[in-house]
């Protein structure tokens, strides 16, 4: 499991493994995106496109809940990698 900030999707080396995850297909894999809308994705679905495009298995889910996360965490395919878009207000 790796975990990543949405802001952390603007580098160019996260897009590369991304695209090669999904092209590769690594079932293994599951990257939880913790979206506080703090990046150039600050619209609602462009994070679920963004990977979805690449063939990735991806759930969005409520990210200050834990039985919704871990219901998405658990809801994985078998033949994909697997991502969790886990939604959360930017605290101030």
């Amino acid at each position: 499991v790796v975990l990543v900030g949405d802001a952390e999707l603007d580098e160019g080396s996260n897009h590369e493994a991304i695209e090669l995850a999904g092209a590769l297909g690594l079932d293994g894999l599951t990257v939880v995106v913790v979206d506080n809308r703090s990046s150039t994705y600050n619209r609602p679905g462009l994070i679920e496109r963004r990977f979805a495009n690449e063939a990735w298995h991806t759930v969005t889910a409520d990210g200050r809940d834990h039985a919704v996360l871990q219901d998405a965490l658990q809801a994985r395919h078998p033949a994909r990698p697997n991502v969790v878009i886990a939604e959360v207000e930017e605290s101030s």
